[in-house]
């Protein structure tokens, strides 16, 4: 009959007649002199095992992406309500997102907990009979609590997850929303099709174009780096758009000549022959005099 058999007063009552025996002490004493011979003794045992770097990185990466702890309140600015909205709308999603992994974290403490205190007791109602020193119990919660992390770390990095994409999706709908205008576009694409052997303005070029569209040299920069990474994905698609600009830009370079042509012809002496040449230069046989 095994321990799995025997019910729980028939368990106890060996246990106890095992407790009541007489010879009991010369038992331990013989369990003891095995221990030592054997080397399970954990004298030379190392020091605590440091913490879990991969949970110190979550830990932060939660602290850094605005997760569990509370983060502190933003600075009031004088925004628009859309924004005020928007960012409510954040809020509130985060602080869903906390509250699940508070409770997720509570019960696992709680389990960990029980499971931990439960092997202590059942350790030290053995110590009773082999045995078993305070070092060891502690050992082995720490071997338990390793175990443990792993679940840790998993809800760790699914919260961690859950914030970024939640950030993300965010970040997504405020540069959707923040395109830049139909002018803007307009004259970084008429650049960026005339350069179209080397794409790449200079930093001038950059601060120039930055000034002429309203925004910053670094948005100027991501954006010709983004769009010479779709021209290269998709040159066909692209090319008719190339070709548009093309001719835009043949038409007006041709209104500009014209122009130029016209404002000299306005600006120049009149004469009385059309050729431009005084009448007596030329004879009849066509010779000039």
């Amino acid at each position: 009959m095994t321990i799995t058999d025997q019910s729980l007063d028939e368990a106890q009552a060996k246990k106890h007649a095992l407790n009541c025996h007489r010879m009991k002490p010369a038992l331990f004493s013989v369990l003891c002199e095995i221990k030592e011979k054997t080397g399970l003794s954990i004298r030379g045992a190392q020091e605590e095992d440091p913490p879990d770097p991969q949970l110190m990185r979550l830990d932060n990466m939660l602290l850094a992406e605005g997760g569990p702890p509370p983060p502190p309140p933003p600075p009031a600015s004088a925004g628009s309500s859309d924004n005020s909205i928007e960012h409510s709308d954040y809020r509130a999603k985060l602080t869903q997102i906390r509250q699940i992994y508070h409770t997720e974290l509570e019960k696992y403490e709680q389990a960990c907990n029980e499971f931990t205190t439960h092997v202590m007791n059942l350790l030290r109602e053995q110590s009773r009979t082999r045995p078993i020193s305070p070092k060891e119990i502690e050992r082995m919660v720490g071997i338990i609590h390793r175990k443990f992390s792993s679940i840790q770390m998993q809800l760790k990095q699914s919260t961690c997850e859950a914030v970024m994409i939640l950030r993300s999706r965010f970040l997504d709908a405020r540069r959707k929303r923040r395109n830049f205008s139909k002018q803007a576009t307009e004259i970084l694409n008429e650049y960026f099709y005339s350069h179209l052997s080397n794409p790449y303005p200079s930093e001038e070029a950059k601060e120039e174009l930055a000034k002429k569209c309203s925004i910053t040299v670094s948005q100027v920069s991501n954006w010709f780096g983004n769009k010479r990474i779709r021209y290269k994905k998709n040159i066909g698609k692209f090319q008719e758009e190339a070709n548009l600009y093309a001719a835009k830009t043949a038409v007006t370079a041709a209104h500009a000549v014209a122009a130029a042509v016209q404002n000299n012809q306005t600006n120049s002496p009149t004469t009385p022959n059309s050729g431009g040449y005084p009448a007596s230069c030329y004879q009849s046989d066509g010779r000039i005099q």
